[in-house]
């Protein structure tokens, strides 16, 4: 099993930055050989792809925030982060990290994040 903790979700202003973290329970290893990624649920929509960053660090970007946030990752630390600059209203959802190893995939229990106008 992989255990998946989302931290950084709050209230913040439109133009505003908010920096989301998410820390895996597995290995060192186990973790840099993982495809993580960052989605999304506003209420009344499907869930959406935010972000994603694979092992060799390849990055792919929904387009509705590319240019606003940017996803990293720490494999000393089993970490990603998604840094969202420049927060519209309508990046108000659910957000909810992702490890994808192989065929299976983990989810965290996901932290809100709230933009005001």
């Amino acid at each position: 099993q992989v255990q998946l903790v989302e931290s950084g979700g709050g209230l913040v202003q439109a133009g505003g930055s908010l920096r989301l973290s998410c820390a895996a329970s597995r290995s060192i290893f186990f973790f840099s050989v993982s495809t993580m990624t960052w989605y999304r649920q506003a209420p009344g929509k499907q869930r959406e792809l935010v972000a994603s960053i694979t092992s060799d660090s390849s990055t792919n970007y929904a387009d509705s925030v590319k240019g606003r946030f940017t996803i990293s990752r720490d494999n000393a630390k089993k970490t990603v982060d998604l840094k969202m600059n420049s927060v519209k209203p309508e990046d108000t959802a659910v957000y909810y990290c992702n490890l994808l190893r192989g065929t299976t995939q983990y989810w965290g229990q996901g932290t809100q994040v709230t933009v005001s106008s």
